[in-house]
């Protein structure tokens, strides 16, 4: 099976590593990705674990959502523990095509890259 994030990769080679075998993610955009496959996948679990505590919802149910596809635009590194990905993501809800395009941050908290928030895109989403 191919993964979910676009890679071109087997999912058990990309981002199973990370939702299945317990592997942490070494970059904030292999997170983004994985992250990305958990919603693709619903491992809500995977989600939560993956989230600052700080910003995590109580709660997270996902919806009927059919994700389509991945597309990184940039990643960026602030520093060791700050980094941003940029991506679009295409998804289909109730029949129709959308896209979410976000600036994501990243940080590391003890050793394991979480995400923490998105920050707004230049077209204000």
């Amino acid at each position: 099976m191919d993964c979910s994030c676009g890679s071109g990769e087997a999912l058990a080679a990309c981002c199973g590593r990370f939702l299945d075998a317990g592997m942490r993610a070494e970059t904030a955009e292999q997170l983004m990705r994985s992250r990305y496959s958990a919603y693709a996948l619903r491992r809500v679990l995977y989600l939560r674990e993956s989230w600052h505590p700080r910003t995590r919802p109580m709660t997270l149910e996902l919806d009927a959502t059919e994700w389509l596809g991945l597309q990184v635009l940039g990643a960026h590194t602030q520093d060791a523990d700050h980094a941003t990905v940029e991506f679009v993501a295409r998804y289909r809800e109730a029949g129709r095509t959308h896209e979410l395009r976000e600036h994501s941050r990243f940080e590391r908290r003890r050793g394991a890259w979480v995400y923490v928030d998105a920050l707004p895109t230049e077209d204000g989403s």
